[in-house]
This record gives structure tokens, C-alpha cells and sequence, in this order.
């Protein structure tokens, strides 16, 4: 597979990026210092680095509480960790007109709030990284984690759930406005850890729902789309949005990828990619891996598409690595540990395949 081109940041579309393996990460870090986690980042993602949440900070650094600031009628309960709104009583006029008139900036990300996003881009970036990756908590999740008057989810409230998926999309907008300032491929994963909670009582939500407001959020975007879930779910719903991406827990659930051949053949012939969870992000079970284990566990977990038909050279250009979720649940150190591990299992898989 050498003569591959890797496309340097000169904002082409997701079709013609080769990800090649490479890695990147979901979004959070357990530090809490961001210039030590920013650190870590351009230290070790020369090529797809990202900026860090830092949630160890405190709740209002929490990915649920960090996209509600500009909702309106938001009560963000630091001592209970519950972001909460009376159905009741709330204003949205102010919200409307700036979803109405396109005012992005209205929804730019506080300081307060975002530190890691911050302190990236106050960095100089090198000049030929291929992408820069950004996240946002996607709708289905933030809107079961905001809760009404009664303690209840307000995404099956149709007027709030609304103003939940426009302020997503501005958040979005903005974002990626932003990070277009230090490279022009732009990432932007909507992470969804409650995708894999539909059709259970806990979350009702018909897929075409699922799909219709995830794509609202989506819209208007400009580079490319991903979405993070770090369980099992319907992976062809999922793969039916308007992604680009798709990012989840290879080393728990890659088995489970597998069982839709024809879905994955699809979405990887109109440019579609996967981002491989494939490190673990669990202290006591990093302890029994190392990067042979761990590249036998990704070939293994290829070989389970590559088997029924998927062609290898596409799925590895269209395919990078990560760890299988957020890390902010680990120490400092054991964060940098998985960053080495990742490193090392995608240099020693492009190496073994020959991909550039």
C-alpha cells in the first residue's frame, strides 16, 4: 500500500483523507492543569491532535454541563451534578434570535468552561498535522442527562428538545470556526454514549428520531463529521447519519462491527471512516496488555470485517486508532501510558501494512 497519499491540512473532504491508522483520541483527559494536558496532546498526537475536556476540574468542565451554559432557564447544580430546567418557566427569546439570525458567536465556548479548547488554541500548531479534532456532547445524550422540574429527561419535551439540537448545531459551527483558525480539516465527533441505551425504557427514542436529530446538529457543518459511542449499538442507524466518522469501543465491542459486512462496505465505498477504540482506558486491564497483544487484538478485530468481504487496503486507509473512550477516568500517568501504547500498536500496524 506504499505511494498512499496522506492529505496535509488543506481542507479537502472526508472522501479523500486516508487516516491510514493513525491515532488520535475520543476527547477527555484526567488532568487538571491544561497546559500539562495540552502538553501531553501535541507531545503525543503530532498529527490528529485535539483538544482535552478536563472534567477533574470540576462540574462545570463536565461535557453535559458544558454545552448547557447558553440554554435558557438552565440551572447547572454543581453540588448535586445535575444540569436542570423548569419546563415551566424559561425565556427562549433571547436563544431564538440568535439561532434566527445566524449569530454563531452568541454560542462560543466560555473560558470557564473550556479550558483545554482554550489553552490548544492559544499554541502554535505544526504546519502539517493532517487534521484538528474538536467533540460536542451529541443530542440524544445531553438530552436525557438535562432534566425538568420533575426530575425527568427533556428530550421528549418537542420544544426544549429543539432548542437543545440548534444550540448544539451553533456550538458546533462555532467550534469548528474556530479550529479552522489552525488547520482547515476540521473533526468535529458528537459524542453519544446513550446511543447504546435506545429501545430500552431509559431511552424511547425511535431510530428516526435518533437519526433525523443528529443530523440537525450536523447540518451546516463543513468539515468532517463524526460520532462517538463507546458501547454497542445499531451500528447501521448510525452509520445512516450524515457522519464521516464513526468512533467506537473496538476493544470491548469490535466483534460487534463485524456483523454488518454490507452496512460497513457502504460506508466505507462513499469515503465514510472508523476510528478503532482499540486501547483500553481501565487501569487493571492495561496492566495485562502490551502493544503485541494489543495489535494482534486490532488485526483480529479487522480480520473479523476483512473475512466477509471488506476489502483490506480500504479498511485500513479509511480506518484510525484511539482508546476505546475518554480517559479522564484514569491518573496523569496512566493517561500518558495509554497515549504511548496507542502510539506505538499504530506505528508498529502502518508499519506491518506499509501504510504512508
Amino acid at each position: 500500500m506504499s505511494g498512499h497519499q496522506i492529505y496535509k491540512c488543506c481542507g479537502i473532504s472526508s472522501a479523500h483523507v486516508l487516516w491510514n491508522c493513525l491515532p488520535s483520541c475520543i476527547g477527555s483527559l484526567p488532568h487538571n492543569d491544561p497546559i500539562k494536558a495540552v502538553d501531553l496532546i501535541l507531545e503525543k498526537l503530532t498529527s490528529i491532535p485535539i483538544w482535552p475536556q478536563l472534567p477533574s476540574r470540576g462540574f462545570d468542565e463536565n461535557m453535559y454541563a458544558q454545552y448547557s451554559t447558553r440554554l435558557p432557564g438552565i440551572l447547572i447544580d454543581t453540588a448535586r451534578k445535575k444540569v436542570q430546567v423548569d419546563l415551566q418557566n424559561f425565556d427562549p427569546e433571547e436563544i431564538y434570535i440568535a439561532i434566527l439570525s445566524e449569530d454563531i458567536d452568541f454560542f462560543s465556548m466560555q473560558k470557564e468552561n473550556f479550558s483545554g479548547f482554550y489553552e490548544l488554541m492559544s499554541r502554535s500548531l505544526p504546519d502539517d498535522i493532517l487534521a484538528i479534532k474538536g467533540q460536542i456532547t451529541g443530542p440524544i445524550s445531553l438530552g436525557l442527562q438535562i432534566i425538568d422540574q420533575n426530575d425527568k429527561p427533556v428530550i421528549y419535551d418537542n420544544i426544549y428538545g429543539e432548542i437543545i439540537r440548534k444550540n448544539l448545531n451553533m456550538i458546533s459551527r462555532w467550534q469548528e470556526k474556530e479550529l479552522s483558525k489552525k488547520c482547515s480539516n476540521t473533526i468535529i465527533f458528537l459524542d453519544e454514549p446513550y446511543l447504546s441505551m435506545l429501545g430500552t425504557p431509559f431511552a424511547s427514542i425511535s431510530n428516526i428520531d435518533a437519526i433525523n436529530w443528529i443530523n440537525e446538529v450536523l447540518e451546516g457543518l463543513e468539515g468532517i463529521k463524526g460520532i462517538h459511542c463507546c458501547a454497542n449499538t445499531d451500528w447501521p442507524m448510525v452509520m445512516n447519519t450524515n457522519i464521516d466518522l464513526l468512533s467506537f469501543d473496538a476493544y470491548d465491542y469490535g466483534h460487534t462491527i463485524a456483523l454488518y459486512p454490507e452496512e460497513v462496505s457502504a460506508f466505507l465505498e462513499k469515503g465514510g471512516a472508523l476510528a478503532w477504540g482499540i486501547i483500553p482506558n481501565n487501569a487493571e486491564v492495561i496492566a495485562q496488555e502490551n502493544v503485541r497483544s494489543l495489535v494482534q487484538r486490532a488485526e483480529d478485530t479487522f480480520q473479523g470485517l476483512i473475512s466477509k468481504g471488506i476489502d483490506k487496503e480500504l479498511l485500513l486507509n479509511h480506518s484510525m486508532l484511539t482508546p476505546q473512550c475518554g480517559l479522564s477516568g484514569i491518573d496523569d500517568n496512566t493517561a500518558a501510558l495509554v497515549l504511548d501504547l496507542l502510539i506505538k500498536v499504530s506505528e508498529e500496524i502502518r508499519s506491518s501494512y506499509s501504510l504512508d
